[in-house]
């Protein structure tokens, strides 16, 4: 719920990004890095290598099975190659001999078009065909559990409005200040950590950069926090809604598009608007698709727990129920905090780093394209006065991979080959999930 602000923007070094892996990790001390990429399913995959074969592994990549991840392949299908980008690459400030580095899918010597982080670069390179660079901060809400995952690991958390609770932030101390150091050491430039509106919640700030960069350290920051966590005997967990109870675990993306040099054109510096006349297209695209994008701001069963949650303990779910945009109003799906950005409220804790910023940014450039006007902005407390049916959120998981299919403008930004593969993996999902017998059920059927 805290805002990201707008400083200075350093774009990557062009030295790094030619850099090798090899001499790098000499300079670093590193003895080992982890070659990473993120699949389908949001699942992080990696494999070890001994920093002596890196040098081979920048040239040839990793091989992978393919089938053994979400990536919609058989097991008749070659290896994929996972080549590790040195620009990500990043030092364990936790075990720093070890390395963590991003890679980039390839088949055939090809990129493997359903790859998260291939997704997400060709998407880039489309907005900067049009001479726009989208850049993107997230705010990431966690809870810190038992280790078993049932219970809010802190019994003394229990205010009946958390939110910013001075005593419960300071309880677990030790383990926010250990990540806000990790990620002042890797030049993030955190600069605000707080408790969240449920129990055991809590967000964690660092400053925007390109959509890139913000979706590896996304990615790295998730992994980051459950492994400090499970140090002190703790699980970490970014599920959108584990408590029915309380509020869920958000995912909010503040966006905004720069031109070729440096300028904010989200920003109107000759008037009193907080979006010029552009931001206002974009944002009338993200309206426009808003049902199909929440296959991918909302990729879970769970997912559509929180969005149309009824109201928490605390008084309020925090999370959007319908399709609007307010000024400084969170009740609404999107938020406009101040000059030259504006907050999607939408997404949640399962989204995938790579996959949601690629979506957005479709969606905000067919607004562009067509010069979509985003309607009327509304200042009603959304919970009170929601929305007419017509603007309503999809209901599941299985509604929004439908708005997804009949999107043309996510299935064709996206790509025909990724959209299969993202519906075929996503709708088994769902009909796992259909096929499950939960306890409610039993619960309320057993004797009909």
């Amino acid at each position: 719920m805290t805002r990201v602000r707008i400083a200075f923007f350093e774009p990557r070094d062009p030295a790094v990004m030619t850099s090798e892996l090899a001499t790098l990790a000499h300079d670093l001390k590193l003895k080992y890095l982890l070659v990473s990429y993120s699949d389908l399913a949001g699942v992080v995959r990696a494999k070890l290598v001994p920093a002596s074969a890196i040098g081979e592994m920048q040239q040839v990549g990793a091989a992978f099975a393919g089938f053994a991840t979400w990536l919609d392949m058989t097991p008749a299908d070659p290896d994929v190659l996972a080549v590790p980008d040195p620009a990500s690459l990043l030092q364990l400030p936790w075990k720093p001999e070890v390395g963590w580095v991003a890679a980039d899918l390839f088949l055939d010597g090809q990129p493997l078009a359903q790859a998260p982080r291939n997704v997400l670069k060709r998407s880039i390179n489309r907005a900067a065909e049009a001479g726009y660079e989208l850049r993107t901060g997230v705010e990431c809400e966690f809870f810190l559990l038992s280790p078993e995952g049932s219970a809010i690991a802190d019994p003394n958390d229990r205010q009946p409005k958390p939110c910013y609770d001075q005593q419960a932030l300071m309880r677990r101390f030790d383990l926010i200040a250990e990540i806000c150091d990790a990620m002042q050491a890797l030049g993030w430039q955190p600069y605000q950590n707080d408790h969240e509106d449920a129990h055991g919640q809590f967000e964690m700030n660092w400053l925007y950069a390109d959509a890139l960069t913000t979706a590896d350290r996304h990615t790295f920051f998730k992994y980051m926090v459950r492994t400090l966590a499970e140090q002190r005997g703790l699980r970490a967990t970014f599920m959108p809604k584990p408590f029915s109870h309380l509020t869920g675990n958000g995912c909010h993306i503040h966006l905004s598009l720069w031109d070729r040099q440096g300028t904010n054109l989200f920003a109107e510096p000759t008037s009193t608007q907080e979006l010029s006349k552009l931001g206002g297209h974009f944002l009338g695209g993200v309206l426009h698709s808003a049902p199909a994008l929440c296959a991918f701001t909302n990729p879970a069963v769970n997912s559509y727990r929180r969005i149309h949650a009824p109201t928490t303990a605390s008084g309020a779910t925090w999370s959007p129920n319908s399709i609007s945009y307010s000024g400084n109003n969170r009740t609404h799906m999107i938020r406009i905090p101040g000059p030259g950005r504006f907050e999607l409220r939408l997404p949640d804790g399962a989204a995938n780093p790579y996959l949601l910023p690629a979506a957005i940014l479709h969606a905000g450039l067919d607004g562009l394209t067509r010069k979509l006007e985003p309607g009327p902005q509304l200042e009603t407390n959304a919970y009170d006065q929601p929305a007419d049916s017509s603007q309503r959120l999809p209901e599941t998981l299985s509604e929004a991979l439908d708005a997804f299919e009949r999107s043309s403008v996510l299935v064709d930004g996206l790509g025909e080959r990724f959209s299969q593969a993202y519906l075929r993996t996503k709708r088994s999902e769902w009909r796992s999930y259909s096929q499950h017998v939960s306890t409610w059920e039993r619960e309320h059927t057993l004797d009909c």
